[in-house]
């Protein structure tokens, strides 16, 4: 007869086995996310091993975090003997200071607008009340676009550019993966149009659109639709070839079984192909999306829509002497959101895909 000491053992080992299990299903997510650090943390928290985890630990958090100190010491070193016409290059914490003061002009001119609308507001109840209401008027306050507010420009833009090139290469890479004979004619234009650059695609598109888009929504200025398609056809193409390998590589049995029970196509696409393409379809959405944000920049630049690549050659040709700060604090804004990004993605496979959860 088991004493009341190993049923209690017996209990808590169960419970540290539950309690690892759940911190290793965790660890893929928290991967995925980047907080692949959190995990070695969290099972030293549990009890597990502390040697070893601390040596996970330093795998995963304190060596990329020597690489980017080292990397901000030697910035900061050698950017104050490189001398440009604006003077000489910043440093982090030139950098760092004028990131905070793009914060605070965004907080300001939000203090602008919530003025400009109580105003409104009381002067419209005022002319209501003496019975003036055909003098009444809403307006929208009208400042100047705020860094925040060009960074919601830019992901606003480029997702919608990943939507219409995911709309356009998923079908088009299912059909080609299937049919050879769609792929023998699509294979051509994809080696002709996939090199080919934004700076190049820009000019036709900007003719295009001001041809037939004469009369622009409001919510859908010219400037973001140009960098919209812009996006559109330079990022397409990872999610087309990977979407048509991913179709090809299905197995035959899966195929031949379908031809057996003589699914249509539409439930052979649905059930068998997309399902088995998964993996390879994200692995190609992943690729576009981070062509895509490359792209923008270039895009933005050129069509003035009024978002980072904007804000980048604002400041260019600005030419005061926070310029250069300002750009780099664009640079690196443009290199964190490009990780979000990439880091979603990868999230939403594990979500949506059997062997990202093996």
């Amino acid at each position: 007869m088991a004493s009341a000491t190993d049923i209690a053992e017996t209990g808590g080992t169960v419970r540290r086995e539950r309690v690892f299990s759940a911190i290793n299903k965790a660890g893929g997510w928290l991967d995925a996310l980047g907080f692949s650090w959190l995990v070695p943390i969290l099972k030293i928290a549990a009890g597990d091993n502390p040697r070893e985890q601390l040596g996970e630990l330093k795998r995963v958090l304190l060596i990329p975090l020597l690489g980017i100190v080292t990397f901000i010491l030697a910035w900061g070193i050698l950017a104050p003997q490189v001398q440009t016409s604006l003077g000489a290059v910043p440093g982090p914490v030139q950098v760092w200071e004028q990131a905070v003061n793009l914060l605070d002009d965004h907080a300001r001119e939000r203090e602008k607008a919530a003025d400009f609308y109580q105003r409104q507001d009381e002067r419209n109840a005022k002319l209501e009340a003496e019975g003036k209401t055909d003098r009444i008027k809403w307006r929208s306050y009208t400042g100047k676009p705020t860094y925040l507010d060009q960074i919601g420009t830019s992901l606003i833009t480029v997702g919608l550019g990943f939507v219409f090139a995911t709309l356009v290469a998923v079908p088009l890479g299912i059909a080609s993966g299937l049919s050879r004979t769609v792929n023998g004619a699509i294979n051509p234009l994809i080696q002709i149009f996939k090199p080919v650059s934004p700076l190049a695609w820009l000019p036709i598109v900007t003719m295009i659109i001001s041809a037939t888009y004469a009369n622009p929504m409001e919510w859908l200025p010219k400037s973001l639709l140009i960098s919209a398609v812009t996006v559109t056809l330079c990022s397409l193409w990872p999610t087309l070839i990977n979407t048509a390998l991913g179709v090809a590589s299905v197995d035959k049995d899966l195929m031949n079984v379908s031809r057996v029970l003589q699914l249509p196509t539409r439930k052979t696409v649905t059930q068998i192909v997309l399902p088995s393409s998964l993996p390879l379809i994200f692995t190609g959405l992943r690729l576009s999306l981070g062509v895509g944000w490359m792209v923008l920049i270039a895009a933005e630049m050129l069509a003035q829509n009024p978002g980072l690549g904007k804000f980048v050659w604002d400041e260019f040709q600005n030419g005061s002497s926070q310029s250069l700060a300002k750009i780099m604090v664009a640079v690196l804004t443009i290199g964190l959101i490009g990780f979000a990004l990439d880091r979603l993605m990868f999230a939403l496979q594990r979500a949506f895909t059997f062997s990202a959860n093996r």
